[in-house]
């Protein structure tokens, strides 16, 4: 999962779990820590000898929370695979300094209802992909030509893969 903390992101991944004990991986480093539940909303973690009580407030939805450290106040969001996906989902991912397609999540490619050389205008549907049971369409942003296609139709596709540039 991602978590933003003070609006830098950082990469978390849960790599074992035995009741409080946690291995997990922060970017390119692992961490064994226990995690404690003392009260509610209230958590003691001890990580490489050291003691840190957190206090975690919930925000305006679920994936929202102050967490509260000592003196320190930080906004965290978590984001998941599947809220990565939905927060980018409507995205076309196409700027007006881009030139090329990609999906945000792995998946596969629906349709493909271009080819090169085509004529494409602004908000022309380029790529339909299925990711997490949802199918998406990935539209131009502006009038473009098709320069390559990078995939075909029923390929299985990795996140920020691209799959088509643009001129």
């Amino acid at each position: 999962m991602e978590i933003i903390v003070n609006k830098q992101s950082i990469e978390v991944e849960i790599l074992e779990r035995q009741a409080n004990e946690l291995l997990i991986a922060v970017g390119n480093k692992k961490y064994r820590v226990d995690v404690e539940r003392v009260e509610n909303g209230t958590y003691s973690i001890l990580c490489r000898g050291k003691s840190y009580d957190l206090k975690v407030i919930p925000g305006d939805n679920k994936r929202n929370f102050t967490v509260i450290h000592k003196f320190n106040n930080y906004n965290v969001e978590i984001l998941d695979a599947e809220a990565r996906y939905r927060k980018n989902r409507n995205n076309t991912n196409l700027d007006e300094d881009q030139s090329s397609i990609f999906s945000p999540m792995p998946g596969k490619v629906v349709k493909i209802p271009i080819k090169v050389g085509d004529s494409i205008e602004s908000g022309q549907t380029l790529i339909i992909i299925s990711a997490m049971k949802m199918e998406s369409e990935y539209k131009a942003a502006k009038d473009c030509i098709i320069k390559e296609i990078l995939t075909t139709e029923g390929a299985t596709i990795e996140g920020n893969q691209s799959l088509i540039l643009l001129e």
